[in-house]
């Protein structure tokens, strides 16, 4: 859990987005939901953050490129992102999706060839669904 983080939530052309951001980059990506209390629910409860803080530069930053993207505009993401509390095998899976060009699928198998780990489709979906950073890492 990540207990450093400042929070924002904002709205979208889908309804009520957040982001928790640590001082490495980006943590949490709660995607659109239409009841704002929600989204604060899910990031609090995820991130272990009690309270919001001020936004930083790179909250305004990101909160500016999702609702860019929410609105269909397609949108480079390059961006910090704070992966230190997870797996080194799911940042290296969520490392292998970021690749796929945008536009384009691959099978989890596919991921699971590139990071060297061709037996593991299964956990590369299960680490997959664990994703904290939708959207950036799609």
């Amino acid at each position: 859990m990540y207990h450093d983080c400042s929070l924002a939530v904002f709205k979208t052309n889908f309804g009520w987005a957040g982001i928790a951001v640590s001082e490495r980059g980006i943590c949490k990506i709660v995607l659109p939901k239409k009841d704002k209390n929600a989204v604060k629910k899910a990031l609090r409860s995820e991130t272990g953050a009690i309270s919001q803080s001020a936004p930083s530069k790179l909250i305004e930053q990101s909160t500016k490129l999702l609702q860019k993207y929410f609105s269909g505009e397609r949108v480079s993401f390059e961006l910090p992102l704070d992966m230190r509390y997870y797996t080194g095998f799911q940042r290296a899976v969520w490392r292998a999706a970021v690749e796929i060009p945008y536009g384009e699928t691959r099978a989890y198998a596919w991921i699971a060839k590139r990071i060297k780990s061709p037996r593991a489709a299964r956990a590369v979906g299960q680490a997959m669904g664990a994703n904290p950073i939708p959207i950036i890492i799609p």
